[in-house]
C-alpha cells in the first residue's frame, strides 16, 4: 500500500509538472520571439511654391513577412532631422518639407517598435531651386526630454526649441517677423512658445558653430507642451452654515423683514396691503430658495469637481510659422511625434 502511494503521488507530481510546462512553454516563446525586420521606402516629388521648391515625401515601412509596421519614422537629409512623423495603420506616413537651394539627399528613418525592428531607406537626391524671394525653414530640437519622440507623462510637460532658419534673408528690404503656432495636440494639452515670434534680419545668420552667442545664430523660440492629469478641483475648508456672516445676505435681507413688517402692520388699514404683502413673502421664500445655486452649497453638498486627464497615446505635431516677405505670405512647418504616457 505505502509503495502504490508513493507511486501514485508521483504520477500526480508529473502530471502537474507536464500540465504547468505545457501552459508555459508558448507564453515563454512569445516572449522569445525575435523582432521582425522591416524595410522602409521613399518616394519624394519635389514642386515649386512661390519660387522655393517643395518637397512632399511619401514613407511605407513594412515587415519581411508583409505586415505593415507601426511607430516612427523620421525623414532626414543627410544627417540633418527635418520631419518626423507616425505611420498609420497601413504602414504609410507623409512629409512635407521646404527645400533651400542646392543639392539634398533625402532618405527615411524607421525607429522601430516592440515587434519590428529598425530600418532606413535607400537616399533620394534632389535639388531646391535657387531664388532670390527670402524665406524660411523650421527645424526641432528636442531639449527635455532630450530626444524625439518627445515622451511625457499625464501632467508633465516638455520643452522643444524651435529654429527659423533663414533663406534668402540677404534680399529683405525690412525685418521680417516669423509666427509660431502649434496643431495636432491631444484634447487637454496645450503649447506656449516663448517667444511667439521671431525676427529674421537681412543679416541674420543661417548657421552658426556650436557655442557661439545667440546673437549669431537663426532665432530660437522655447516651445512648451503642457499635458494635463487627473484629479479634484482644489479642496475648501468648510465653513460652518450658522457661522458664516454675509454682509451682502444682511443688506438683502434685513430691509426685506423691515419692510415686510411694515406692511403686516398697515395691514390692519389697508386690504389691499395684505395682498402686496403675500407677494412679496412668496419673493422672499423664492429668493431664498435659490441659495441652493450657490458654488459653495454645491460643493459642501456634492464635493470638488473631477478634472480628466489628456489621452495616452502618439500624436503627430505640427509646428508651423507664418509670416511675409512683403508680397506674399509665407507658411512653411515641420513635425514631430508626441507621445502620452
Amino acid at each position: 500500500m505505502q509503495v502504490r502511494g508513493m507511486i501514485c503521488r508521483g504520477l500526480r507530481l508529473q502530471w502537474a509538472a507536464g500540465l504547468a510546462l505545457a501552459f508555459t512553454l508558448p507564453a515563454l516563446a512569445a516572449a522569445a520571439a525575435p523582432a521582425i525586420a522591416t524595410q522602409t521606402s521613399l518616394n519624394v516629388q519635389t514642386s515649386d511654391q512661390s519660387g522655393h521648391t517643395q518637397a512632399t515625401a511619401a514613407i511605407s515601412v513594412n515587415g519581411i513577412d508583409g505586415t505593415p509596421a507601426s511607430g516612427a519614422v523620421v525623414l532626414e537629409d543627410g544627417s540633418k532631422q527635418l520631419a518626423e512623423v507616425l505611420l498609420d495603420a497601413n504602414g504609410q506616413a507623409t512629409a512635407q518639407v521646404s527645400l533651400p537651394a542646392g543639392g539634398h539627399a533625402l532618405h527615411a528613418v524607421y525607429t522601430g517598435d516592440a515587434a519590428h525592428l529598425k530600418s532606413s531607406s535607400i537616399t533620394s537626391n534632389v535639388s531646391g531651386q535657387a531664388s532670390s524671394t527670402p524665406n524660411f525653414a523650421i527645424t526641432l530640437a528636442a531639449v527635455s526630454p532630450s530626444s524625439l519622440p518627445l515622451t511625457v507623462t499625464n501632467g508633465s510637460s516638455g520643452t522643444v526649441a524651435v529654429t527659423v532658419v533663414p533663406e534668402d534673408n540677404a534680399a529683405l528690404t525690412a525685418p521680417m517677423f516669423v509666427t509660431l503656432s502649434c496643431s495636432g495636440l491631444p484634447s487637454l494639452a496645450s503649447c506656449t512658445f516663448t517667444p511667439e515670434s521671431l525676427e529674421i534680419l537681412p543679416t541674420t545668420p543661417a548657421s552658426c558653430p556650436s557655442g557661439s552667442p545667440p546673437s549669431a545664430c537663426p532665432p530660437v523660440s522655447s516651445m512648451l507642451i503642457q499635458t494635463q492629469r487627473q484629479g479634484t478641483t482644489g479642496a475648501l475648508t468648510p465653513v460652518p452654515l450658522g457661522r458664516k456672516n454675509s454682509p451682502v445676505a444682511w443688506a438683502i435681507l434685513l430691509p426685506g423683514v423691515l419692510g415686510l413688517g411694515g406692511l403686516a402692520w398697515g395691514t390692519r388699514r389697508r386690504k389691499w396691503l395684505n395682498r402686496l404683502m403675500l407677494v412679496a413673502l412668496l419673493g422672499l421664500v423664492t429668493t431664498l430658495g435659490t441659495t441652493a445655486c450657490n458654488p459653495l452649497y454645491y460643493y459642501y453638498n456634492h464635493g470638488p469637481t473631477v478634472t480628466p486627464s489628456t489621452p495616452t497615446g502618439n500624436f503627430t505635431i505640427t509646428v508651423t510659422g507664418q509670416s511675409t516677405n512683403g508680397v506674399t505670405a509665407i507658411t512653411n512647418s515641420t513635425t514631430f511625434v508626441l507621445t502620452v504616457q
